[in-house]
C-alpha cells in the first residue's frame, strides 16, 4: 500500500528567532568589511558596516517623519539600492513595507494605496514609459492617509534622510507583520499577503542554507525586489549569510545580467526559465566569462530539460536549484538540493524545506491522496502568511482552520518525497472528458528543433469543450514551425488528445513583472482564433 502524500522537513538547524534588524546587526558585527551590496549601473558599493549605518540612518529618518510601528510604507520602484535600504529600515522600526508592482498603472496604484492605508510612499521618478510622479499626483487626492511621497533620486530623498537623529524606538517581536505583497490576481483586485519577520527571514535563511551560502558568495539578482524572489530569496538569503547582493540593472536585461556576473565574479545567479533562455540565446553569449558561477535559483515556472542542461554545462551552474513557492508562503516550500540529478531538477520542484510540512489532497474533499496520485498541494509551517490584509473572508478561503495553505496547484508526490507540479487547477485542460496537463506537452515540445519556448493552454471548442493551443516562440523567426510540422513531431509520441490542434507563433509571451507567463491572457486573446 502506497504511503500518503505527506512529508515534513526535519533539520538539525533551528529556526531563527530574530527580527530582521537584529539579524542584520549580527551580520554587520561579523563581516563589517565585506561587501554587502553592489549596484552595477551606478557603480555604488556598500560594505556591511556602511550598509548597516545607512539602514540605521534611514530608520531614524522614518521615525522623525512620524512613521511608527505598524504604519504602512509603500515602495513603488524598480531594483535599486534605495529599495534594499527601505526594506531593512522599515523592518528595523516595525513599519510594514508594502511592495507595489512597478508595472502598475494609476488605477492599480490607487487601489493599493487605499487598501493598505499607506501613509508614506517611496517611488522611482520613472522607468521606461512610466512617469511615476505624474501618476502619483493623479491619484494622491483620493488617498486620504497618504501624507508624504519621497522620490528616489530626487531632493526629497536627501531631505528625508537628513532628518534622522538617533532616538529610541519600540521593541519588536519576530511575529510582527512587516511586509505586504500584493498577489497578481487574474480576476478582480489583488490581495495583500501579510508577512512577518519570522516568515520571510527564516525562508530566506533556509533557502540560502540549502544553496550552501557563506560570506564568500556574491548573488546576482536580476529578478524584481518587489517580489519575494528578489527581496527574500535574494536579499534576506544574502544578509543572513554575510553574502553580497549584486544589482545588475533596474529591470531584467539579459546582457546586463551576464556582464554583472562577469564583472563582479558572482557565484550565484537567479531567474525564471525565460530569463535563462534569453541569456543563453544572446548572440554573444559565448564571450561572457561565467566561470565564477557555482549555483543559483530557477523558479517561477518549470524548467525545460534542454535549458537546464545548458545552464549546468555552459553557465557553470552545477549546483543550480529549483524552488517552488508562492507569495503567501514567504515564498519557498519545496527546493531541489545541490547534488540532485538532472531528472529531479527538471521533472520535480524538489522536496520540502526544513521545518515545513506539505501534503497533496483531493481538491473536492481534502483527503490526503496516496503518493503517485495527483491532487492539490497544501503547505503548513512558519512560512504561511499571517493573512490577507483586511480580508478575513479571503484569508479563510486560502488557509484552512488547521493552518494549511491551499496553493491551487495540482501536484504529485513521488515515493521519495519529491513533488511534481502538473499544473494549476484552473489551467488544467479538459478535452472531451480527458484531463490534460499543459506542463507535460510543453516539456515535450521544447525538444523540437524549431522551438525556443512554448506555452500550452486550453481554448474553447464546440465539440470537445476545450482544445489544445500551443503558443511558441521560434528559434529562427524567419523559419517558424508550422502546425503540420508540430503535429508530425507529436504523432505516435503523445496521446492523440494531447496533440495541439492549434498553433500560434509569437515574438514573446505576456508576462507578469515577476517573470511568470500570463496564461489567462493567452487563453483570452486566442480563444476565438484571434
Amino acid at each position: 500500500m502506497s504511503k500518503p502524500s505527506y512529508t515534513h522537513g526535519t533539520s538539525g538547524t533551528a529556526l531563527l528567532g530574530d527580527t530582521i534588524g537584529a539579524n542584520l546587526d549580527r551580520a554587520v558585527a561579523t563581516w563589517p568589511d565585506r561587501e554587502a551590496l553592489v549596484d552595477v549601473p551606478s557603480g555604488r558599493r556598500w560594505t556591511y558596516a556602511r550598509f548597516g549605518a545607512d539602514v540605521e540612518e534611514l530608520a531614524y529618518a522614518l521615525l522623525a517623519a512620524g512613521v511608527a510601528k505598524g504604519d504602512r510604507v509603500g515602495i513603488w520602484a524598480v531594483n535599486c539600492p534605495e529599495w534594499v535600504l527601505v526594506q531593512y529600515a522599515t523592518a528595523r522600526i516595525g513599519a510594514i513595507m508594502v511592495n507595489i508592482n512597478p508595472a502598475y498603472r494609476t488605477h492599480e496604484v490607487e487601489y493599493v494605496l487605499q487598501q493598505a492605508g499607506i501613509s508614506l510612499l517611496f517611488a522611482s521618478l520613472g522607468h521606461k514609459s512610466s512617469d511615476y510622479r505624474a501618476m502619483v499626483e493623479q491619484v494622491r487626492g483620493s488617498c486620504r492617509e497618504l501624507r508624504d511621497v519621497v522620490y528616489i533620486g530626487d531632493p526629497s530623498w536627501d531631505a528625508l534622510t537628513g532628518r534622522g537623529v538617533p532616538v529610541p524606538h519600540e521593541d519588536l517581536s519576530c511575529d510582527d507583520p512587516i511586509n505586504i505583497q500584493y498577489t497578481s490576481g487574474t480576476t478582480g483586485f489583488p490581495k495583500g499577503a501579510t508577512l512577518s519577520h519570522h516568515n520571510i527571514l527564516n525562508n530566506g535563511y533556509f533557502v540560502g542554507e540549502l544553496l550552501d551560502y557563506t560570506e564568500q558568495d556574491r548573488i546576482c539578482i536580476p529578478v524584481p525586489f518587489y517580489h519575494c524572489f528578489g527581496m527574500v530569496m535574494g536579499n534576506l538569503a544574502a544578509t543572513s549569510h554575510g553574502a553580497c547582493m549584486v544589482i545588475p540593472a533596474p529591470s531584467f536585461d539579459p546582457a546586463a545580467t551576464l556582464r554583472a556576473v562577469q564583472q563582479e565574479r558572482c557565484t550565484s545567479l537567479y531567474g525564471v526559465p525565460t530569463m535563462f533562455i534569453a541569456e543563453l540565446n544572446l548572440p554573444d553569449f559565448a564571450t561572457y566569462d561565467l566561470t565564477s558561477l557555482r549555483t543559483g535559483i530557477m523558479a517561477g515556472s518549470p524548467c525545460p530539460v534542454e535549458v537546464m542542461k545548458r545552464v549546468v554545462a555552459e553557465m557553470h551552474m552545477a549546483e543550480v536549484s529549483i524552488c517552488y513557492g508562492m507569495t503567501e508562503t514567504s515564498p519557498v516550500s519545496l527546493q531541489t538540493r545541490t547534488d540532485d540529478d538532472l531528472e529531479h531538477r527538471t521533472a520535480t520542484v524538489g522536496r520540502v524545506l526544513p521545518h515545513i510540512e506539505v501534503k497533496v489532497v483531493d481538491p473536492a474533499d481534502g483527503v490526503t491522496r496516496p503518493r503517485g496520485e495527483a491532487g492539490e498541494l497544501c503547505t503548513r509551517g512558519y512560512s504561511v502568511m499571517l493573512g490577507y490584509w483586511n480580508e478575513a473572508a479571503k484569508t479563510a478561503e486560502a488557509v484552512d482552520p488547521a493552518r494549511w495553505m491551499h496553493t491551487g496547484d495540482l501536484a504529485v508526490m513521488r515515493e521519495d518525497g519529491y513533488v511534481e507540479i502538473v499544473g494549476r487547477i484552473k489551467d488544467m485542460i479538459i478535452r472531451g472528458g480527458e484531463n490534460i496537463y499543459p506542463r507535460e506537452i510543453e516539456e515535450f515540445l521544447h525538444a523540437h528543433p524549431k522551438i525556443a519556448d512554448v506555452q500550452v493552454v486550453g481554448v474553447p471548442h464546440e465539440r470537445y469543450g476545450e482544445e489544445v493551443l500551443a503558443c511558441v516562440i521560434a528559434r529562427d523567426p524567419a523559419d517558424p514551425v508550422t502546425l503540420e510540422e508540430l503535429r508530425d513531431f507529436c504523432d505516435g509520441r503523445l496521446a492523440h488528445y494531447k496533440i495541439p490542434s492549434r498553433l500560434q507563433v509569437m515574438d514573446s509571451f505576456p508576462m507578469t513583472v515577476s517573470g511568470k507567463v500570463r496564461k489567462i491572457e493567452l487563453r483570452e486573446k486566442h480563444a476565438a482564433g484571434n
